[in-house]
């Protein structure tokens, strides 16, 4: 098997091992805080729905920041091309549609069904909103601005969860999934394009 390749299916598995293991993360911290990660999840039509609706905002200022000429921006869009792009370069589309199923469901329900709640029952609605963000920024703090970003998108997911009126795991999960697809398909073709 090619080097190329190898490192592809490799990547793959174990990106999808280690985003599903965050479950587990999410179910032994919630069994350490009282917390039923899934208490939330709801599969409805409608937090589908919403979940799709919501993700438009997102894909938008995504799309337009792969066009903003700021040097901040373009260090992650080359951070990511450099370091995502020659490993998902021979996944097939419905992979990568796999992989941020996986990291959807994955991280909202550590997030979003564990770590959000268990704040929120500590210290109230708006700092268990803002801390539980802040430790997914952290996670997520590749570049300063890319911290930063994910805290924004993650308050975005936060707010999400009770969009519609109801508390909703689904509504999050879709959204964080659906951004991923998007953004993995995008990076795959500026990778191939630079090829």
């Amino acid at each position: 098997m090619p080097h190329s390749t190898q490192l592809a299916a490799n990547f793959f598995r174990v990106a999808c091992y280690f985003e599903a293991a965050l479950t587990l993360v999410a179910l032994a911290l919630g069994w350490l805080v009282d917390i039923d990660p899934f208490a939330n999840l709801v599969l409805d039509e409608q937090a589908l729905l919403h979940g799709l609706l919501l993700t438009l905002p997102l894909l938008m200022l995504f799309f337009a920041m792969q066009e903003i000429p700021l040097q901040a921006l373009e260090k992650i869009r080359t951070l990511l091309l450099e370091t995502l792009g020659p490993r998902l370069y021979r996944n097939h589309w419905t992979d990568l549609l796999i992989l941020a199923a996986i990291a959807g469901f994955s991280e909202e329900v550590l997030f979003r069904g564990t770590l959000q709640p268990w704040m929120e029952n500590t210290l109230g609605m708006t700092a268990g909103l803002w801390i539980s963000n802040a430790v997914f920024a952290l996670v997520h703090a590749v570049t300063p601005l890319y911290a930063l970003l994910a805290m924004l998108m993650g308050l975005y997911l936060g707010i999400s969860l009770d969009y519609g009126g109801e508390r909703n795991l689904l509504t999050p999960i879709v959204i964080h999934g659906f951004y991923d697809f998007i953004a993995f398909l995008v990076i795959l073709r500026n990778y191939r394009n630079s090829l």
